[in-house]
């Protein structure tokens, strides 16, 4: 299975009727290795256009000290998100307005879901989440 298919069929699937706004599976160094169509696109530098690379490393930063990005907020793509309770050292939760954002940490990767309602940040982190799970089950 290619990593589109990850987001595209795993990803961006229904969820009682939504789903995601947006989804991307990224190395931990910010390369992007699959995205839907509405995540922002990629630049020539590998890194997301509009998630700049202090932003990449504010994520991965949060992931190697937990609450990092409390006091500044989570930034993707310059959009302000709230962090709000998620799990030290494996994900990542952010609120903005009617949405937010889910971040799982792989064994190599970060997997990434948008939402904005009438989806759910339980069903963004249900989905996110159960595609980090197996793909940490699987090594990746």
């Amino acid at each position: 299975m290619s990593w589109q298919s990850y987001v595209d069929d795993h990803l961006m699937c229904d969820v009682e009727g939504n789903h995601l706004t947006a989804a991307a599976i990224l190395g931990q160094d910010g390369s992007v290795w699959a995205q839907s169509a509405d995540f922002p696109q990629v630049s020539l530098s590998s890194l997301i256009i509009g998630l700049k690379p202090e932003e990449i490393k504010g994520i991965t930063t949060d992931f190697e000290e937990p609450g990092f990005l409390a006091p500044t907020g989570l930034f993707l793509g310059g959009a302000k998100y709230m962090v709000i309770q998620g799990e030290p050292g494996a994900v990542i939760r952010g609120k903005k307005g009617p949405g937010g954002v889910t971040i799982k940490k792989t064994t190599q990767a970060l997997v990434i879901g948008i939402y904005e309602e009438p989806m759910t940040g339980g069903q963004c982190n249900l989905v996110v989440e159960r595609l980090g799970d197996y793909l940490i089950e699987s090594d990746l």
